[in-house]
């Protein structure tokens, strides 16, 4: 989805299920900036930081309006902050509520709920990183809370052809449970590839704040809880099916009621139930982390989720991958090598004697040049 189709009606997907919603105007998206932690580039933050009520910030989020039809969702997402809005002490509220204060009308008549969905199509979207959100989940039979990913080429290509990731996904029948799932054309639905992971001792995810993470780079996928990892894939999960997962996602927040997974809620639920976010951040990922590098007869080697191309390595043992530089802590005739990403500049690891060609590491000023890297698939 790019900023050309906004103020357009789009299809609008939860879980794999499409209907139609209006979507706001876009604004570019953010800049950039360096995390405290790691070295690593971070790329898009919300700290939710504000006055109680405040909508969210428009530089970050639209919000989307309408009902769900085709996943026969009972909720209508409104505008504007009444039912997404800061809380006044660091958190996203959104809020689901049985009402219909503006006669709004759904796929099964007049509306018996509200809530609110957010994405950042047109304002950021990214491939490969670390995405993460501490939460607290909402309670009750129907609840639906989820973040999740789409593909920039969804409103050309339709869904599930543009892929969807599903960060984290949580149904009040399972107060304990959340699911983390990635669809994809002949996989979507209930078809979909993933699993669960489930808290010890009869905890619920509406009891604490939890944080939920997708660590993403070429060909692999993590998910992890409160740094858990609980849940792998590559294309080699999906029997030959696409794996559509190579290209830029924006993200998408919001607290369905109701659905074919779900159920609709009934006498026990409560009503109102909020999803609270302490925050979403994004970055390019750990900058020093330990990865695999392959060696073959012709002295050339590849790193574990560079795009599988092999690279030339140079004489200091020095190959290119993930949008960073990295060179080989053994010899590089050893199989199954091990190397160090680090991203530029580094000098305490970057003084290279003869960096492979087109590389941009400079050795006369011992410093890379990040706007020359080459673009992810090239050998180096």
């Amino acid at each position: 989805m790019t900023p050309a189709l906004a103020n357009r009606v789009l299809p609008l997907v939860t879980a794999g299920f499409i209907s139609f919603v209006s979507l706001g105007s876009t604004s570019p998206a953010l800049a950039g900036a360096t995390s405290r932690t790691n070295r690593a580039t971070t790329t898009f933050a919300d700290e939710f930081e504000g006055p109680a009520g405040r909508a969210v910030d428009p530089a970050r989020w639209q919000t989307e309006t309408g009902n769900s039809a085709n996943n026969h969702e009972r909720q209508y997402y409104t505008p504007g902050n009444a039912n997404a809005a800061l809380d006044g002490v660091g958190h996203l509220a959104i809020t689901a509520r049985k009402e219909n204060p503006g006669g709004y009308q759904c796929w099964y008549g007049p509306c018996q709920y509200t809530s609110a969905r957010l994405n950042t199509a047109g304002r950021f979207s990214q491939a490969y990183g670390h995405f993460e959100a501490r939460m607290r989940m909402p309670r009750g039979q129907g609840m639906w809370p989820a973040l999740w990913m789409l593909g920039t080429d969804y409103g050309t290509v339709g869904w599930p052809a543009s892929g969807e990731i599903d960060i984290v996904e949580n149904v009040g029948f399972e107060p304990g449970t959340v699911h983390s799932t990635v669809h994809g054309p002949g996989y979507s639905g209930a078809n979909a590839v993933g699993t669960s992971y489930t808290l010890s001792g009869g905890r619920a995810f509406a009891d604490a704040f939890h944080t939920f993470a997708l660590d993403w780079s070429p060909h692999r996928m993590s998910w992890s809880v409160d740094g858990r990892v609980y849940n792998r894939r590559t294309p080699a999960d999906l029997e030959g099916k696409p794996w559509v997962f190579e290209k830029p996602f924006f993200l998408v927040l919001d607290l369905a009621v109701g659905g074919y997974w779900p159920g609709d809620p009934d006498a026990s639920t409560v009503f109102p139930q909020q999803l609270l976010v302490d925050y979403v951040r994004v970055s390019t990922g750990d900058s020093a982390g330990t990865v695999q590098a392959f060696h073959d007869a012709r002295g050339r080697h590849h790193v574990n989720g560079s795009s599988g191309r092999w690279r030339t390595v140079g004489s200091g043992g020095v190959v290119w991958a993930l949008g960073r530089y990295s060179r080989l802590t053994t010899p590089r005739t050893t199989h199954r090598s091990r190397a160090r990403l680090r991203t530029c500049p580094d000098t305490r690891t970057q003084k290279w004697t003869t960096p492979p060609a087109r590389d941009t590491f400079d050795p006369r000023r011992n410093r890379c040049r990040r706007d020359e890297v080459p673009p992810l698939g090239r050998d180096v």
